[in-house]
């Protein structure tokens, strides 16, 4: 495991950053009307994709979900091409066709975000099985909720990946609600992680909010992957501080909670506790924003500067030789 020296946590700190400011942009651009499709976002959740994307190189894998803004950035996307793919231009990773939730890009190892809760689950089994058979030392990461852990893809590809030791490392971002029903009243058990002795393979609740602990936690599971040692649960358990999608009214939970889950905002506590220890100075982290809102200004003019797809373009890309 890579050591947490000062260059890594100004890169963990500037992944963060700038998955909350394409989030923050995307959500104001949108409720302008200038977006099309649908939009949930990650805002509050960034020490996960950032912690465990601080351990994975271009060659690992990832599987994402239909809040995956925030593991495409941590794992090293362009802020321009996905920017210009919530534009729905051709410059965008899937050329303006995927949209918010279908952003991919092989070359990173980005598997696709998914629309479909679950979905991602077997499709990082399968990437696994292909690592494993190749005798690589690459791992795949699949990200998805507390909802995606009800459904039967979890189970199959969970339970596969245990049967053949794959190299998978099954992430659950546990944000309290599976769109709006609580975690408490759609499962039985308390932790997900829980659900790891169905499969007899390791697992472990982690805190989502603190980048220090997510880094430690998902590099030992990934280092075990690496080994040969198998997949693993984790369970992150975090929250996100918009409604589910943007413009949900939320009544399904309180400002109070919202504002109590704030006061654990990820960013902020990686400031306090990095200059507090004099790791750190403000300024650095404050060069770090002034940076990351002048990329994300620049993302924004060329995704508005970007041309339409061309309508013969619809027929593109569908089959592959």
């Amino acid at each position: 495991m890579k050591a947490l020296d000062k260059p890594l946590l100004l890169e963990i700190y500037r992944k963060m950053v700038a998955v909350r400011t394409f989030e923050e942009t995307a959500a104001e651009l949108f409720l302008k009307g200038q977006l099309p499709g649908f939009l949930h976002c990650y805002i509050g959740e960034e020490a996960v994709a950032a912690g465990v994307c601080a351990h994975l190189t271009p060659q690992d894998m990832i599987t994402s979900t239909h809040r995956g803004h925030g593991h495409a950035v941590a794992k090293g996307a362009r802020l321009d091409m996905m920017m210009a793919e919530l534009f729905a231009k051709e410059t965008g990773y899937c050329h303006g066709k995927g949209g918010s939730m279908h952003i991919a890009d092989l070359d990173l190892g980005i598997l696709g975000a998914n629309g479909i809760v679950g979905a991602g689950v077997p499709i990082a089994t399968g990437a696994g099985l292909a690592l494993k058979m190749k005798g690589s030392d690459r791992v795949t990461v699949a990200f998805f909720g507390d909802g995606g852990s009800n459904t039967g893809a979890f189970y199959e590809g969970v339970n596969l990946a245990a049967v053949w030791d794959l190299p998978v490392v099954f992430l659950c971002e546990n944000n309290q609600y599976a769109e709006s029903t609580p975690r408490a009243t759609h499962q039985k058990v308390k932790y997900v992680s829980d659900r790891a002795a169905a499969f007899n393979i390791p697992g472990e609740t982690l805190d989502g909010m603190d980048v220090f602990e997510v880094y430690q936690k998902t590099g030992e599971a990934i280092g075990r992957a690496r080994a040969g040692g198998g997949p693993t649960l984790l369970e992150a358990r975090t929250y996100r501080f918009m409604g589910h999608f943007v413009g949900d009214p939320q009544p399904y939970r309180t400002k109070e909670e919202v504002e109590e889950w704030k006061k654990r905002d990820p960013i902020v506590l990686f400031r306090q506790r990095v200059i507090g220890e004099g790791k750190i100075g403000a300024t650095e982290l404050d060069a770090i924003d002034a940076a990351i809102k002048k990329e994300m200004e620049a993302a924004v003019q060329f995704a508005r500067e970007s041309p339409e797809p061309e309508v013969e373009a619809a027929l593109q890309d569908i089959f592959t030789e």
